[in-house]
């Protein structure tokens, strides 16, 4: 569990006392009910990451988008629910080379224009030849995008890099190196499900 949870849950617990006390016991249930749902949101579930030359998905959601982007990249955006785990984790092992923090609005992230317009972070990962952009994007309730990563640092592929606060966006940029495996509308797992495959490398 992340601990940014645990710290949430108990602002809440100690809200939800003290109108207890100054008012009715009852009144202090919403307090409760949001304190135990903070660290139901805040869950960081082990992944088995798959081994060989493929990119893993770095967010738990629905992908909402398979499309070009650009002369040779394909972009999959993924959309995250309040009820997905937000734990985001690196779609491929190398060294992070770019977090770039971009401001911006805080659109309904499962638009197609949250991708460009929202508040975000954008990270970039080379390793075993290739390249991998992503983006940590902000949505209408999600007013934080916090990435624990800087350039330099190494990362193994599924590792975790960072959080996106309640509902939000992720998108991946893969390059025509990459065959794509998932389609529009599929449920993915962080660091479990599989986005696509290199073609380029035998396994």
């Amino acid at each position: 569990m992340v601990v940014t949870g645990i710290y949430y849950a108990l602002g809440l617990v100690a809200g939800g006392l003290i109108v207890s006390y100054l008012t009715r016991p009852v009144y202090g249930i919403p307090f409760y009910i949001v304190a135990a749902f903070c660290l139901y949101f805040f869950r960081d579930p082990d992944r088995t990451i798959p081994p060989g030359p493929v990119s893993v998905s770095p967010a738990a959601g629905k992908v909402m988008a398979v499309v070009p982007e650009g002369d040779d990249l394909t972009r999959i955006s993924i959309f995250l629910n309040i009820f997905d785990v937000h734990v985001t984790r690196t779609p491929i092992a190398g060294t992070i080379t770019s977090v770039v923090y971009r401001p911006g609005k805080f659109l309904i992230a499962s638009q197609e224009e949250a991708s460009q317009q929202n508040e975000m972070n954008i990270i970039t990962v080379e390793g075993e030849g290739t390249t991998v952009v992503y983006k940590q994007i902000a949505g209408l309730v999600a007013r934080r995008v916090v990435c624990d990563k800087k350039p330099g640092d190494v990362v193994a592929k599924g590792e975790r890099i960072g959080i996106i606060k309640f509902g939000s966006r992720m998108d991946v940029l893969l390059g025509p190196e990459w065959r794509i495996t998932v389609e529009e509308g599929q449920r993915v797992s962080a660091g479990s499900s599989i986005l696509a495959e290199r073609q380029d490398v035998q396994n």
